[in-house]
């Protein structure tokens, strides 16, 4: 789990994709690669995402060595102990559910549950869960994080949601003391004029640049 998040911390842009066509998922995967992405958030949002996570972890195995694939939108432990038997890297929820941390946490597996409140953030501190996503980001807004920061002072937290890909925002949110963010829609906005993926690994590229600068 440290290892985990001592990657997180390294490469702290995450983002966050699903797709039902697998030709897809692996293209935008690669294309984030290319663009020097190392961690990289799956959903369980539609009926194939069993399928293609496995198959997108045996193409990782083969072609993208240092990447960490995990998987987000898991709201029950029958789901996060399906997906840690394929050999998700870490589990992302949208929620807090103790019975999730005992099919990850007490394996070693990090689970990154999603809080909105200090009470939900006070429940998951509970649980020893080590990184907290704070959902939704662009609801709550840097200044949040800044009010309660001195309440968690040892927790680390995540944004995701409506993170911008824009540098001030993103300059924001590590000044108000993210260990990471992910982002989601907003990355994967193609320009009008794409006519390939390049455009994705050279967004990733900047986006990096600027969250090495600030984390």
């Amino acid at each position: 789990m440290e290892n985990i998040l001592n990657h997180i911390k390294t490469y702290p842009a995450i983002p966050v994709f699903y797709h039902d066509d697998l030709e897809t998922c692996i293209a935008v995967v690669d294309a984030c690669y290319r663009g020097g992405i190392r961690v990289f958030e799956f959903v369980h949002r539609g009926e194939k995402a069993v399928e293609n996570f496995e198959a997108l972890l045996a193409y990782k195995k083969k072609h993208l060595i240092d990447l960490k694939l995990g998987i987000g939108t898991i709201k029950t432990p029958e789901l996060a102990k399906t997906y840690v038997k394929l050999g998700a890297e870490f589990i992302v929820s949208p929620v807090i559910v103790p019975a999730i941390a005992k099919e990850t946490l007490e394996k070693g597996i990090l689970w990154i549950p999603g809080c909105m409140t200090p009470t939900e953030i006070a429940q998951a501190e509970a649980v020893q869960a080590p990184l907290i996503k704070l959902f939704p980001g662009d609801t709550l807004g840097p200044n949040f994080l800044k009010s309660i920061k001195p309440l968690f002072p040892n927790t680390k937290f995540m944004p995701t949601g409506g993170v911008d890909v824009e540098e001030n925002n993103i300059d924001a949110w590590f000044k108000a003391g993210v260990y990471a963010v992910g982002l989601g829609s907003k990355l994967f906005q193609a320009p009008p004029d794409a006519t390939n993926d390049e455009w994705l690994s050279e967004r990733c590229k900047l986006l990096l640049s600027w969250v090495q600068k600030k984390g």
